[in-house]
Formats: C-alpha cells, structure tokens, sequence
C-alpha cells in the first residue's frame, strides 16, 4: 500500500506540473510577446487594434474586397452590388487620416465611443474606445477597435440589401447615402440617411448608439413603382487582419456566432482552413460577429424574421475574414412600405454590458461573447465574487485576497480531514518502520500489513493529495477570469504591480532594477513569483521528506520549477497562489498541533544544512 501511496502522488504531483506547463506557461509568454508588439506598432506610428497584427503595406487586392456579401440562396434574390473601386497600391497601405479623408463622414461622439461612419455604404468603420488604452499609461492612444478598409487592419461593421432586376440598385458597399438632420451622431441625437434607386425605390435609415457599445440601425423601405418587389437585408463584419499570435487554447478568437441557440465559434486558422462555414437552415434569433480577447464586434438581425449566417475566409487579393447574414426576402407591395432593424454591438465585452444587452435586448446567448470556457460553472461565479468584492472594496488585488480566505472557509472541512490524515500517519511513522523492516524481504506481507495499518489507524494514504488536487480547478477559473475578462485588464494592486492581469514586471536577475539591464523574458522573475516559491517551498517542509526517491526529487524542484512557471503568469495569479500557501501552512501547522505532531518546518530546514553520514560499508 505504500508503493501505492508513493505512485498516486507521483502521478498527481506531475499531473499538476504537466497540466499547469502545458496550458499555461505558454499562454502569457504569448500574451507577454503580444503587447510588446502592440507597443512596437504604436511607437512606428502605426495605429492598429489592441492584440491584432498588420497586414504588409501595400498587399495585392483585386479591388473587390468589399464585394463578399452573403451568398443568396434560390430562394433569396441575388446579391447585385458592384465591387467597390480601390486602387491596388493604396489597399491596406493607407494612414487612419487619408484612409477616412476618401469618403464624407457622420461623426460619432458619446460617453463611450468616438469616430465617424462613412456615407459611402454607411459603413461603420472608425471607431475609438474612450475608456480603454493600449497600455496601463492612461495617456496611451485609445484603443481602435474599427478602422477602414484601406487600412492594413482595417474591420468594419456593414448594413445592406441583397436585391435583383425588379428592384434595381439596392443600398450596398458603395452607395452614397445623404444625410439628413443632425450631423453628429450622438446618443441622444439619432441621424437619419437617405437613398432613392432608379427604380424608385426609397430607403430610410435611422441610425442611433446608446452610452455604451449598441447601435440600432432602423431601415424603412417604400416601394413606390407599380410592381411588388422582393428584398433581403444582410449585415457582415469584415476584418483584413488577425491576431498577431494565435489564440490560446483557453480563449477563442475569431468568428463567433448562435444559431438556434447554439453557440458556434472559429478560430482564424480554423476558417482559413474551412474557408467557408453556413449552416443549412435558417434560424429566428442570434447573432453573429468576430470576437478578440477584450473586444468585439457583432450584429444581430432582426430576431423575428428567418436569417442565415456563414463564417467565410477569402485570400484573393488581401486576405480577409468574414462573418454574416442574410435573412430571408420580404416583398413589398406597391404604394407600401416594411421595415427592419438591426443591432450592431461595437465594444468592450464588459461583463455587465453584455449581460444586460442579453436580458434587456431578449438577444440569445449573448452572455457567450465573453469565453467563459468549459467551466463556466465555476468560472463566472468566481468573476461575480471578486468582482463584487471589488465594488466593495476598490481594490481587485485585495478582492482576490478575501476571495482566497472564502475559498479557504469552503474547503476547510475536507483539507482538515487531509491534514489530520496526513498528521496521523506522521505518528505512525514508528510503526511503518518497523513493518518495513520486518518484513523486508517479503513485500506481499509488507503491504499487506500496512494496509492493516492503515485500516486500523483510520489513515488516508493518499490525504496529502487532496489539497493539491481541489487547488486546480479553483487555480484555472482564477486564471480563465484573469485572463479573459477586461475588468481586470489594468487593474493595479499595490506599489509595483499596475496590471493583475500581466506578469510581475521586475525580475530578481536585475536586482529588481536596480542594474540597467533588459533581462530576457525567461528570466523575468519577478517579487511575487518569488514569494510565491518561498510560501511553496516552506509548506512542503511542513512533513518529513518522503523515503521514496522519486517523491524527493519531485518535492525539492517543485517549488523552484513552479516559480519559474508561475513568473509569465498574471501578477493575480501568483498573489492568489502565493497568499494560498500562507493560509495552507497556518493551517497545517495548527492541525499538526492538535492532533499532538510535531511541525516538522524549522527541522527540515536545518537539515537541509546539515552535513548527511556516509553510508556503512
């Protein structure tokens, strides 16, 4: 049984380095190489969205980019609008400013956001985030989520109609729309659009934004020729870039969307790989869009009519990523006028917002715009918590804190039977030794005399591993929320530590500054990572050294293989970790004291220093 014992720790033990290696120590190593891009691009005086990479200036296009409408059906009418004129050289090469100087503009200006929409296919394609920057500098540039085509990482957001012989030129990539009424949009000032084709058709749209990320676009329709016409709408979000490095696998990036009340996502490379993805039928309700880390970009249709969405990766010319729809046709009787209305969410994937547009709006599923992952169960609690605890207190450093003290409470029935466990095995540690040597030759009788030892003594064998392994999926949601949530993007703690969601920015190789020295990434070992080794390192010193070697070695690298893991990771990561270890050893100890066992602590530090005997010869 304890050849068992040594075997189940052993294999928990690496499946805890392992797991922790495999998903996460690459992750912030990315993120980290990421925002050093970011930064990179905004010194050359490129403007770009945070965590996307550019296209090369002047990257071939046939200049039909924009002509990747939704394909009809035979049921829908054919898409018959013309590709949009582009100079070849100029595509993906231009500046934000002679990029929006091609075309007339409504300016877009709330608490939220600013921009402009450009009247040529009142195209929503400039927009700034005001809350948000690129870094924790709050004099950084704000964050650009929507650019122009003509940009190397342009991405806009497009309304239109997809129409056919009998109704002439419908609104599309290049109509230029007249304004009418106000100039600015505001959110308490709509602006109002207007197109009449040569058939006489008449098109009114009404746009307006509230405070935050949601805008309705309401078209209204009057047919006033003599025959009755046909007509679908389509929206799509088109992005001529992606992220600098490829999505992590704890966070999707990319095409997103909910048909039917089914969550469906894309990675980049997935899509460029599929090159076209569209469900069969057509659905009432959902939404569809391309989604980064902390932003997103969505439309969602009418939800009363039938509509089709495709996710769709085209490389003739620039390469280019696209998700859309297209609804099904409504006829319009002469003399009579239909409407629709779409909703186009441009933002911050704030946890509340998003919420709320789900609630309030009735639009499905929306909460899954933020990637909450498989563990949703546990991850989105956790995120309340803190961030009630955060509202409580102001400080999301200390939030995680106090988080860590409930989790503590929670856990404490079944790490109190573990470490009791463990402390009643250390008082029979006598009589181990003794089986042990009895029956030295015989390992059948040895083990069977332990496991009447452990039956008799009422030991858990394998208590000790309990702690650690309740500690993982408490460890991933921490992490899922650090890392995907922007509540905690910028989130200072205390003194060094600006950003909970980045690593710890001083390294131990520099003397934490003091020596002018841009230390390499993997030497950044930081102050907490560092603490977080020495609280590691102390709690496993907390029992005797295990006998067997392999737990040895495993128990004496652990700690420092763990500090050079956990540096890359979220400063919040390693504090939770960190101030864990402290509650675990405070608790141990005081377990070890009332069940009358000595702490081991202070001797096996000291034995660490004492000089071993040779062995008899």
């Amino acid at each position: 049984m304890e050849t068992n014992r040594n075997f189940f720790i052993t294999i928990a033990l690496s499946i805890v380095i392992l797991t922790l290696w495999q998903v996460f120590y690459m992750n912030p190593k990315i993120e980290a190489q990421r925002e050093q891009a970011q930064i990179e691009a905004t010194r050359q005086g490129q403007t770009r969205v945070d965590g996307q990479a550019s296209t090369p200036a002047g990257t071939a296009t046939n200049g039909n980019a924009a002509n990747n409408l939704p394909s009809s059906s035979p049921a829908t009418p054919t898409a018959n609008v013309p590709g949009q004129s582009q100079d070849a050289a100029q595509a993906g090469s231009l500046t934000r400013a002679a990029a929006l100087g091609q075309t007339q503009r409504i300016k877009i200006d709330t608490p939220s956001l600013g921009g402009s929409i450009s009247l040529t296919g009142a195209r929503l394609d400039d927009l700034q985030l005001k809350h948000y920057h690129e870094t924790v500098d709050d004099n950084s540039p704000n964050i650009e989520l929507l650019s122009p085509a003509q940009m190397a990482d342009g991405q806009f957001v497009e309304v239109g109609f997809a129409g056919n012989d009998l109704t002439g030129t419908v609104p599309g990539p290049t109509t230029v729309w007249t304004r009418e009424g106000n100039n600015d949009l505001t959110a308490s000032t709509p602006v109002t659009l207007s197109y009449t084709n040569e058939k006489g058709l008449v098109f009114k749209r009404t746009i307006s934004v509230d405070e935050n990320y949601m805008f309705t676009v309401k078209d209204a329709v009057t047919n006033t020729t003599s025959a009755p016409v046909s007509l679908a709408s389509y929206g799509r979000v088109t992005r001529f870039s992606k992220p600098l490095h490829p999505s992590t696998y704890v966070l999707h990036e990319g095409p997103i969307g909910v048909v039917n009340d089914k969550l469906i996502e894309y990675k980049f490379a997935a899509i460029e790989k599929e090159r076209e993805v569209a469900p069969d039928r057509s659905t009432t309700g959902g939404w569809v869009g391309i989604t980064d880390k902390y932003w997103a970009a969505a439309l969602v249709p009418a939800q009363a009519t039938p509509f089709k969405i495709r996710f769709s990766y085209f490389d003739d010319g620039r390469p280019r990523y696209q998700s859309d729809y297209l609804s099904d046709p409504t006829t319009i009787q002469p003399g009579q006028s239909a409407s629709t209305d779409n909703l186009i969410f441009a933002g911050a994937k704030e946890v509340g917002r998003i919420n709320a547009y789900m609630n309030d709006l009735h639009i499905p599923l929306f909460k899954n715009l933020i990637d909450w992952g498989w563990f949703y169960f546990i991850t989105e609690p956790m995120f309340y918590l803190i961030d009630w605890l955060y509202k409580a207190i102001g400080n999301f450093g200390v939030a995680i804190l106090v988080v860590t003290v409930i989790l503590k409470g929670l856990f404490f029935p079944l790490a109190n039977k573990s470490y009791a466990s463990m402390a009643r095995m250390k008082l029979v540690q006598p009589k181990m030794t003794e089986i042990r040597e009895k029956y030295a030759d015989d390992k059948v009788k040895q083990q069977q005399a332990m496991m009447e030892l452990y039956k008799t003594e009422k030991i858990n064998p394998i208590a000790g591993c309990w702690p650690v392994l309740i500690q993982i999926p408490v460890f991933f949601a921490l992490y899922k929320v650090l890392y995907v949530t922007i509540e905690m993007r910028h989130a200072p703690f205390f003194g060094w530590i600006q950003d909970l969601a980045a690593p710890d920015p001083t390294s131990l190789f520099n003397l934490f500054g003091l020596i002018p020295w841009a230390v390499p990434a993997f030497l950044m070992i930081g102050v907490w990572p560092l603490i977080m080794g020495v609280t590691m390192f102390l709690q496993m010193r907390m029992n005797p050294t295990p006998p067997d070697p392999t737990q040895q070695m495993i128990f004496n690298w652990m700690p420092l293989i763990f500090t050079f893991m956990l540096s890359s990771f979220p400063a919040g990561l390693v504090i939770y970790w960190a101030w864990n270890n402290t509650l675990s050893i405070t608790q141990q100890a005081i377990i070890m004291k009332r069940q009358g066992v000595k702490v081991e602590l202070w001797d096996n530090l000291t034995g660490l220093f004492r000089k071993k005997p040779k062995p008899a010869e």
